[in-house]
């Protein structure tokens, strides 16, 4: 009786054995193969990006801005948003940061009271508005994202509206940029609200 059992015991291990060097042989891809997979996650990623940014307002910029990333390749839909929100973050800050550039060197007092209105504008995007925006991207909360990242392009709109016809804006292109990341990045979410 003991025999027997030690000889099933025995056929047991020796079957998980055989199956687990089936798996290994399995999971053991040629490495052309595996090259293949590779180039598939890359299309399909690209794929992705191209579809995404069709349903947006500013595709080159879209696509560009995307494409850029390196985690873009690999990412779902909410992963191309929260690429695409950390770009916003990441121009607003650059903007302000060069705002808080112009006011260090004294311009006239037209241009300062101007610069100054724009700091105001930025400084809660910057440290309010998107960083709230990227958590409720994370929570699933798109709605609230959408607020938040509008919230920018509006504040970039008023920024440039302020400038006096006689005073050409020095922010002008980086108020642009803003508003149409921003445009890009909401209608990416909105996409996501669609579900």
């Amino acid at each position: 009786m003991r025999y027997a059992i030690s000889i099933s015991l025995l056929v047991f291990q020796v079957a998980l054995l055989i199956i687990s060097a089936q798996r290994i042989q399995c999971s053991q891809v040629h490495p052309m193969e595996e090259r293949d997979h590779e180039d598939d996650g890359d299309d399909q990623g690209t794929e992705l990006i191209e579809r995404t940014c069709k349903r947006t307002p500013h595709y080159e910029l879209c696509t560009s801005t995307l494409e850029a990333s390196p985690e873009s390749s690999s990412a779902d839909l909410r992963g191309l948003a929260h690429i695409m929100v950390d770009q916003v973050l990441s121009k607003a800050t650059e903007t302000l940061e060069f705002i808080r550039s112009l006011l260090k060197e004294e311009p006239d007092p037209d241009l300062e009271k101007a610069l100054a209105y724009c700091a105001e504008l930025y400084i809660p995007v910057v440290k309010y508005s998107l960083p709230q925006a990227i958590d409720a991207l994370t929570g699933g909360h798109f709605g609230f994202a959408n607020y938040g990242i509008s919230d920018a392009a509006k504040q970039a709109n008023a920024c440039d509206k302020n400038f006096s016809k006689s005073t050409d804006s020095p922010l002008a292109d980086k108020n642009t940029l803003l508003n149409d990341l921003s445009e890009v990045a909401a209608a990416i979410i909105g996409i996501l609200l669609k579900g």
